[in-house]
C-alpha cells in the first residue's frame, strides 16, 4: 500500500507537469466588429463589393473565410494589401488566414505590416505576440503583448497570451495576475481558467486549483486536459470515484488522450480492479507509443506489470 501511495504522489506531480501546455490565442478574422475600419459581412451588403479596391477584396476575403475557403481568402487579402499597402485590416486578416494555414512566420510578417500601417492596432500587437510566443520568441512576444494591453487594457486575449509568456518564463506571480484579468475580460474562454488552475495545482494550492479547473470545464465541457487535471486533484485527495469520473470525461472528450487512461488505470488499481487497470493501461501505453512519448511508455509499462502481477 505504501508503494502505491508513493507512486500516486509522483503521478500527481509528474502528469500535472506533463500537461502544462499552452495554446496561444489569436483574435478571429475581422467581420463587422473589432475595428472601425473593418467592413460589414457580405450578407449585410446591398451591393457586391468593388473588386478593384482594397476594401472590396477584403470583403471577398472575409466571405471566403466564412465559407471555409482558406486559400481563396488568402489570395483576396493579398490582393487587398497590394491595392492599398496602408490598409491595416487587410494585413491583419492576411496574418490570421496565414496562421490558420500554419504559415507562422508569414503570419507574423503580416501582423507586423498591419502595425506599420496602424501603430495603434492593439489586436495586431496581440496576434503578433501570440505568433512569436508560439515560435518560442518569449522576449519579443512579451514586448508586443505588453504593448497590446497598454493600448487596450480590456483586451482579454492579450492578457491571456501575456500570461502564457510569464508561465513559460516561470514567472508564476505575474502569470496569475494576467490569467485572472483574462478570466474577468473573456468570460466565455475556458483557457485562462485552465492555465490558472494548472499554476495553482503545481503550487499545491488545491482549493483555488479546483475552483479554476471546474470553471474551465463548465465553460467547455469538452476540455479534456482540464477534466484530467481535476482528476489528478480528486485522486490525490483520495476521492477515487470523482477522479475516475473526471478521467472518463477526459477520455470521452479526446479518445486519443493517453493521460486520461493512465489516470484511470491508477484508480482501478487503487480500487483493486486489476482487469480494468490492465485494459486502460495497455491503451495508455499504446497511445503514448504512437505519440513518441517514450518516458510515459515506460511508466505505463511498469504500472501495467504491477497490475498484471496482482
Amino acid at each position: 500500500m505504501s508503494r502505491l501511495w508513493d507512486r500516486r504522489n509522483r503521478f500527481g506531480k509528474g502528469l500535472t507537469a506533463l500537461m502544462a501546455v499552452w495554446i496561444p490565442i489569436i483574435a478571429p478574422v475581422i467581420a463587422s466588429v473589432s475595428l472601425a475600419q473593418s467592413l460589414p459581412t457580405l450578407e449585410k451588403q446591398s451591393v457586391q463589393p468593388d473588386l478593384q479596391t482594397a476594401e472590396g477584396q477584403m470583403a471577398i476575403g472575409v466571405q471566403y473565410i466564412q465559407q471555409g475557403q482558406l486559400e481563396a481568402a488568402i489570395a483576396a487579402f493579398r490582393q487587398a494589401t497590394a491595392l492599398n499597402p496602408a490598409f491595416a485590416p487587410a494585413h491583419y486578416n492576411l496574418g490570421l488566414a496565414l496562421r490558420q494555414q500554419g504559415s507562422l512566420q508569414a503570419a507574423a510578417n503580416s501582423f507586423y505590416q498591419a502595425l506599420q500601417a496602424d501603430p495603434g492596432f492593439a489586436l495586431a500587437y496581440a496576434s503578433l505576440g501570440a505568433a512569436l510566443l508560439e515560435g518560442g520568441n518569449l522576449n519579443q512576444a512579451s514586448e508586443y503583448l505588453q504593448r497590446a494591453v497598454l493600448l487596450d487594457p480590456n483586451l482579454g486575449l492579450g492578457h491571456y497570451n501575456l500570461g502564457l509568456v510569464y508561465q513559460q518564463q516561470r514567472d508564476m506571480d505575474r502569470a496569475i495576475v494576467e490569467f485572472k484579468k483574462a478570466v474577468q475580460l473573456s468570460t466565455n474562454a475556458a483557457e485562462p481558467s485552465y492555465h490558472l488552475g494548472l499554476i495553482y495545482l503545481q503550487q499545491g494550492q488545491l482549493a483555488p486549483a479546483t475552483e479554476a479547473l471546474q470553471r474551465a470545464v463548465t465553460m467547455n465541457p469538452g476540455y479534456s486536459e482540464a477534466h484530467y487535471s481535476l482528476g489528478t486533484i480528486w485522486y490525490q485527495q483520495g476521492s477515487l470515484d470523482r477522479a475516475l469520473d473526471s478521467f472518463r470525461r477526459s477520455a470521452e472528450a479526446n479518445p486519443n488522450y493517453p493521460n486520461a487512461y493512465y489516470g484511470a488505470g491508477l484508480v482501478f488499481m487503487q480500487q483493486g480492479n486489476s482487469a480494468e487497470a490492465q485494459r486502460v493501461l495497455q491503451y495508455a501505453r499504446d497511445l503514448f507509443a504512437a505519440q513518441g512519448n517514450r518516458q510515459w511508455v515506460e511508466r505505463s509499462a511498469q504500472l501495467l506489470q504491477q497490475a498484471q502481477s496482482r
